[in-house]
């Protein structure tokens, strides 16, 4: 079934026989394999070997190999994928024009870009599953290392006017960490208990819809952050204001 889902500026066309297959790296590290009935795109590929190995287990052909940003921890394995197969390096420059998307089999994948944690960072969504890297994680974001933060307000600020149902695969598990800090913010907040209880470390994910939850960065907006700021005596008056004030709390 092909389904067009049209959100402001994003226009997805997703097919249902895309799937993802999450692998873990590194501690905390995550990387993926979006595969449909042939054709795979491994995004983040630090875990090389398991990999190939499941590609080779589905008879799958890995066609493409990319990242959602060039930091190290998340190109490590691109150079083993592409000598184990006959993949080909995929960067989001190589897309015709701006908007393009990009093609698996008959599955169009739409490349976002998401400044802010660094200035080449991206993420790749389907329609119902975003790889967001480390743009955006399971209840908090990435560091703005670019020193762009304005740039960075209106990457998450784009991510969170995706349907609510999109899963969110993030590019590491910092899961117990960002409710923690969650919980000292907003120690009221009952639904980081509920979403805690869900967690699974074996296969990381949450949704739009948890984010605007559970997640202080997509919450800048809410009563309670808002008086947070007031008690900090931070700027708040504009949407502006208030990302740019709640990112200087530490």
């Amino acid at each position: 079934m092909l389904v067009s889902l049209d959100k402001g500026a994003i226009l997805v066309y997703a097919i249902d026989m895309l799937k993802i297959k999450q692998f873990r790296y590194n501690a905390d590290n995550l990387g993926y394999l979006l595969y449909g009935r042939q054709e795979a795109l491994a995004v983040d590929g630090g875990a090389a070997e398991a990999i190939l190995s499941f590609v080779a287990q589905q008879g799958l052909t890995l066609r493409l190999v990319g990242n959602t940003h060039r930091h190290a921890d998340h190109v490590s394995g691109n150079r083993s994928l592409l000598r184990g197969s006959r993949a080909e390096f995929f960067s989001p420059e190589d897309l015709p024009a701006p908007g393009e998307d990009l093609l698996l089999g008959e599955d169009r994948i739409r490349i976002i870009p998401t400044p802010g944690h660094t200035m080449d960072s991206v993420c790749f969504y389907t329609g119902i599953a975003l790889i967001s890297g480390d743009t955006l994680f399971n209840g908090t974001i990435g560091n703005c290392f670019s020193g762009d933060v304005e740039a960075f307000y209106r990457s998450v600020r784009r991510l969170m006017e995706l349907p609510e149902a999109t899963t969110v695969y993030a590019g590491h598990d910092y899961v117990r960490d960002s409710m923690a800090f969650a919980r000292i913010l907003e120690p009221e907040n009952q639904e980081i208990d509920a979403f805690l209880k869900q967690y699974d470390p074996a296969h990381c994910r949450s949704a739009i819809a948890d984010e605007k939850r559970i997640n202080p960065y997509f919450r800048f907006n809410e009563p309670a952050i808002v008086r947070l700021l007031e008690e900090r005596d931070l700027p708040r008056a504009t949407e502006w204001e208030r990302w740019h004030s709640f990112m200087s709390i530490e």
